[in-house]
């Protein structure tokens, strides 16, 4: 593609160099990886300033530069007010504009996205309508699956996706919208078709601050411009607030007046029944998934899709299709008499919302594990201790992703929120270590939640991702101890 092409579509300053003729084969942010042939483009960041490896760029072939200020290199420089906004102009451009032929579904909210997600997607298919998803699982269409990176990828790969969809026939994308996404405007030019709002609750104040600021860059999903017709949850107030932004909305709730709600509501370990109210349309639906935040979710994917014209019959089939979304209270196994649960809860709300969703179908303890982030929301600590204090009966405080920390002191900061209600707990540092101990606590009716980390396949240490994963952890104690077992009998 020219550049002189590719600049039509973009804002720019001025242009450094001789552009005629200059042909552009890609497009990239990150030095490590250009070619021959690319435009490279620099930004400044919250940790790195893309401008410090442009010369890298340049010996790699680089044929011009995106810049926020001139630098001293013999390449052709376009100056920009703003690298990022440039990058995503550019993306949509290079690509040609797939977001355009796609009908885009954005789902923002604190907890719930992924599930919310996968939901709606196992709707559309039912419905036969071919569909993407991209959240934090994974990219998933067409019968390809791409491991997960980031909830929103940036711009340059979204738009790469976004492109092969098209080429392979998707018609219609889910997609979480990730709060740092918006902030950052990695979907700026996007036009949603629909909007999804779950929840707002505390997490990310190590970047925020405030929740004000939190919400504030939920909100931008919702202006108008950027999203045809919003679906909120009016059980929570930002989603009553956002009526007052978005163009066009429906809202569902339990609690509050709203177009959607669910009656008759019944729960057990394998999943809800319930009743839905779909703008007056009544029709039982049936989850394999436990919990009322389930039903929350599976009404915010009914409302989407009912507004996309799918009738509530196929809703409900699409719903009852989808066995679990990895990681979301799935249930591993069972251990003397126990039943051994993973979840991804890694707020005080979903950490909330799992172990009252846990608890009413608990015949002896409930027993939590779980830690928390490093260089990430410390505020948010004490409070996570506080809930698995005051909703299960034990407490197993160990280390999720301590990234830059010690995870010792990690531990003490949760510590302090439990402390305030009990004594009925123990640290184990290390997490496997500390699965092993809570597994041979288990007695029959005991219900064990690892929550934290969900599907995650790694654990980030020191800059480092080591091969770890609940699930695997969790299905070799009780193969273990099930051949253990099967040894001593043979004795």
């Amino acid at each position: 593609m020219l550049l002189s092409k590719l600049l039509e579509e973009i804002g720019y300053e001025r242009i450094i160099g001789d552009i005629a003729g200059v042909e552009i084969e890609g497009i990239g942010a990150d030095s490590r990886h250009v070619m021959k042939g690319d435009l490279f483009i620099c930004f400044r960041g919250g940790e790195n300033d893309g401008h410090a490896f442009a010369a890298e760029a340049v010996s790699c072939g680089a044929a011009a530069l995106v810049v926020e200020s001139v630098l001293d290199l013999p390449a052709v420089q376009i100056v920009v007010p703003d690298g990022r906004k440039a990058m995503t102009e550019i993306a949509a451009a290079f690509y040609g504009h797939p977001e355009r032929r796609l009908k885009i579904v954005g789902i923002t909210g604190t907890n719930g996205k992924t599930t919310t997600a996968h939901m709606l997607a196992a709707i559309l298919k039912e419905g036969g309508i071919s569909c993407g998803n991209i959240g934090t699982l994974g990219i998933f269409y067409a019968n390809k699956e791409i491991s997960p990176e980031l909830t929103t990828p940036d711009p340059i790969f979204l738009y790469k996706i976004f492109a092969d969809m098209v080429a392979s026939g998707v018609e219609t994308v889910v997609m979480e919208v990730s709060a740092h996404a918006l902030f950052y405007g990695k979907v700026d030019g996007i036009e949603f078709s629909y909007c999804i709002f779950t929840n707002l609750t505390e997490d990310h104040l190590d970047f925020f601050k405030t929740m004000d600021s939190y919400a504030a860059a939920k909100e931008k999903l919702f202006l108008p411009g950027r999203c045809d017709c919003a679906i909120l949850n009016f059980d929570d107030e930002m989603g009553r607030r956002l009526a007052g932004v978005a163009v066009q909305s429906y809202s569902y709730a339990l609690e509050n007046p709203a177009d959607v709600f669910a009656v008759d509501i019944a729960e057990n370990f394998d999943g809800c029944r319930y009743v839905i109210n779909l703008f007056d349309d009544l029709y039982e639906i049936r989850l394999n998934m436990t919990g009322l935040h389930n039903v929350y979710n599976s009404m915010a994917a009914a409302v989407c899709a009912a507004k996309m014209g799918i009738p509530v019959s196929v809703i409900a089939e699409g719903l009852a299709s989808l066995e679990k979304v990895s990681g979301r209270l799935e249930r591993v196994g069972e251990m003397n008499g126990a039943d051994i649960f993973v979840d991804f809860a890694h707020t005080p709300d979903g950490l909330e919302k799992s172990l009252r969703a846990l608890k009413p179908h608990c015949a002896g303890r409930l027993i939590c594990l779980f830690g928390c982030g490093g260089n990430r929301d410390a505020l948010k600590r004490p409070i996570m201790g506080e809930v698995s204090a005051q909703y299960s009966d034990f407490t197993v405080l160990t280390s999720d992703n301590p990234r830059y920390e010690d995870p010792f002191d990690i531990i003490l900061e949760i510590e302090k929120g439990v402390r305030k209600h009990t004594d009925e707990y123990i640290l184990v540092v290390d997490r496997e270590s500390a699965i092993e101990y809570a597994m041979d606590k288990l007695r029959p009716g005991d219900v064990l939640l690892v929550a934290g980390k969900g599907g995650e396949n790694y654990q980030e240490i020191m800059g480092v991702r080591h091969i770890y994963s609940d699930f695997s952890t969790i299905r070799n104690i009780l193969k273990y101890k099930a051949s253990e077992k099967s040894g001593k009998n043979e004795n």
